[in-house]
């Protein structure tokens, strides 16, 4: 009898979060619910008034704030609900019902941000002085910035009301994706027929018998093929969202859009490339080795995930995962350590895959509620462990920044979200090397596995970045985004990024169909910059540094109160130059020259 997901009800609830923190009950969500919608018509009592007075203001923006807070609870309480299982329609519906609150807020706020700008600089000025508006000077700042970007009241008020219609691409590819799509089962090594999902077929993928992985690569990209012309439709159109808001605001293209806010210079994002793209031989350098550490006459993608040293297995519950995550963690102190651990075998985390499950993990809560972390933890993966490891770095990032920055500046950028997340694989992968350290094999397994997690992170999330810079230049040309156009594109990136050392099956080329992150435009660059920073962070405190630890306790603190180039200056990182890549890829050369030489001594 073939293994099967388990449904939602069958999940221990001692492995579910707990989301009391953000409403103890559906019935409280909907009073709350009703609650804000009879204060939405208040905004109109400060139309027109913002620059009266500093009192004013402040009154204006305080009622802005708190029923902003309110809303966002609403809204993550029912995307967390949602994403349980994406074939709930109650949950479905509250989900929808949230945006649309969203929605509405934002357009009859939406005059809140021009009529900011229309007040004289000098008055501004003067509110700024006020010490009961002092925490609202960077927020001032940012909205100011926006000037030239703003549109009028009216055109505001067009652009709030269209987010919820600009949003169906990526709902469509979710719901496509984590609901209607069906993988077949595949047989492991015992010969049990085990369904096949998104959950899962990483674990498929490091299966030591290749014709296991290679049936279980071909049979899930078959499920790609048979919605290759949907999901390239989803994601044409949620480029060309990109590109109509970025127009609308007047920028000159998507990705200097989507740099402004973080106040990034597009030569960030363009150097990454560059210097990745012109730094490659030491990845050729180790897909070469790993073909013939694995005896192969050729590599293809399936044979790269597969650990390299075979004959160890690795099992780990999830209690044994968070105590090696917190010992990990113990050169960042003992307050984080003890924090983070009653988190994780608290309510924070929803730990195993069920039937309808949104896949992949993620970390997620508000300014008033303790963090959450959606998993999908697999007990016989190593890529489970270090992916939990990956989202307590985000969630403790809140969690400091909450408790220290006020709401106005608590919510950091992603930017620099992806330098907590990986600095903490980091900090894991040092001490796995530490423990194993009379353990060559275990050694030995454990650097791949860090080459694997700078291969994934830096090199194949900047092609990423590459692949999305493309095809918004492609449609930014009037040139149609057809499913032709996405996978000729994405198969000349493979070629150029991997194809040196690696033979490309014709059907990798729909990967670029199953990337989630490709809706939230120019995200990716993001885990590339940040495991930069992040290595760079890590190798500082695990040596014992007293000021590198606090420093980068200090910058979890600074939450959104500072541009993210900013905030990595203060930790003691510089993003605007090419250094902490170039070191990143030196560190990377060096882990595979250890590899190779590790090897030959077993």
């Amino acid at each position: 009898m073939a293994q099967r997901i388990p449904e939602r009800k069958d999940i221990p609830d001692e492995h579910k979060w707990n989301l009391d923190s953000l409403f103890s009950s559906d019935t409280l969500w909907d009073e709350v619910f009703s609650e804000v919608e009879r204060k939405l018509d208040s905004y109109a009592g400060y139309k027109g008034r913002l620059g009266e007075s500093a009192a004013l203001f402040k009154e204006a923006m305080e009622f802005h704030l708190s029923l902003i807070r309110k809303i966002e609870g609403l809204y993550g309480f029912a995307h967390l609900k949602n994403d349980e299982d994406k074939s709930d329609q109650k949950y479905s519906g509250m989900y929808q019902r949230a945006l649309n609150l969203y929605t509405r807020a934002s357009e009859v706020s939406s005059f809140i941000t021009p009529e900011i700008q229309s007040v004289p600089d000098d008055m501004i000025k003067s509110f700024i002085e006020e010490e009961s508006l002092r925490e609202y000077a960077f927020f001032l700042e940012k909205v100011l910035r926006y000037k030239p970007h703003t549109r009028s009241e009216e055109v505001e008020r067009i652009l709030s009301m269209s987010k919820e219609v600009a949003d169906a691409p990526s709902q469509v590819f979710s719901q496509l994706d984590n609901v209607d799509m069906r993988f077949g089962t595949i047989s492991d090594n015992r010969g049990e027929e085990i369904e096949l999902s998104h959950g899962n077929f990483s674990t498929f993928l490091i299966n030591p018998n290749r014709e296991v992985r290679k049936e279980a690569f071909f049979q899930y990209y078959k499920s790609y093929e048979n919605h290759k012309h949907t999901i390239a439709a989803t994601l044409s159109h949620s480029v060309r969202k990109d590109i109509f808001y970025s127009r609308v605001r007047g920028f000159e293209s998507s990705l200097s859009a989507a740099l402004f806010g973080d106040n990034i210079s597009e030569s960030v994002y363009n150097n990454l490339i560059e210097r990745v793209k012109q730094n490659l031989g030491p990845l050729f350098k180790y897909l070469d080795f790993r073909q013939k550490a694995l005896g192969l006459d050729d590599l293809h993608f399936y044979d790269t995930y597969v650990p390299i040293i075979g004959e160890i297995e690795f099992h780990m519950s999830y209690d044994e995962a968070v105590d090696i995550c917190v010992t990990a963690l113990s050169p960042l102190g003992s307050e984080y350590t003890s924090i983070l651990e009653e988190g994780l075998k608290g309510g924070w985390v929803d730990r195993y895959e069920n039937r309808g499950k949104r896949s992949g993990a993620y970390s997620s809560g508000t300014y008033d509620s303790q963090p959450y972390i959606l998993m999908n933890y697999e007990e016989n993966n190593i890529n489970s462990l270090f992916t939990l490891i990956h989202e307590a770095g985000h969630s403790m990032h809140s969690y400091y920044s909450n408790g220290h920055q006020p709401y106005i500046d608590h919510s950091y950028t992603i930017f620099v979200a992806e330098v907590a997340s990986t600095f903490n694989e980091n900090l894991l992968s040092r001490y796995l090397l530490s423990i194993y350290k009379d353990n060559p094999r275990m050694e030995a397994y454990i650097v791949n596995r860090e080459i694997d997690n700078i291969r994934g992170t830096l090199f194949r999330q900047t092609m990423f970045a590459e692949f999305e810079k493309v095809i918004h230049e492609t449609a930014e040309s009037n040139t149609p985004l057809t499913l032709e156009t996405l996978t000729t594109t994405y198969r000349e990136l493979l070629d150029v990024y991997f194809g040196e050392s690696m033979v490309i099956d014709n059907v990798l080329a729909l990967e670029c169909l199953r990337i989630p992150h490709f809706y939230t435009s120019y995200y990716v660059y993001k885990y590339a910059t940040g495991i930069s920073a992040a290595i760079a962070l890590a190798g500082g405190v695990a040596e014992g540094d007293a000021s590198a630890r606090d420093n980068y306790l200090n910058f979890l603190k600074l939450g959104g109160s500072k541009f993210p180039l900013d905030e990595l200056i203060e930790a003691g990182i510089d993003l605007s130059s090419p250094a902490p890549v170039e070191s990143c890829i030196s560190y990377f050369g060096n882990l595979v020259d250890r590899l190779i030489v590790d090897f030959s001594r077993l």
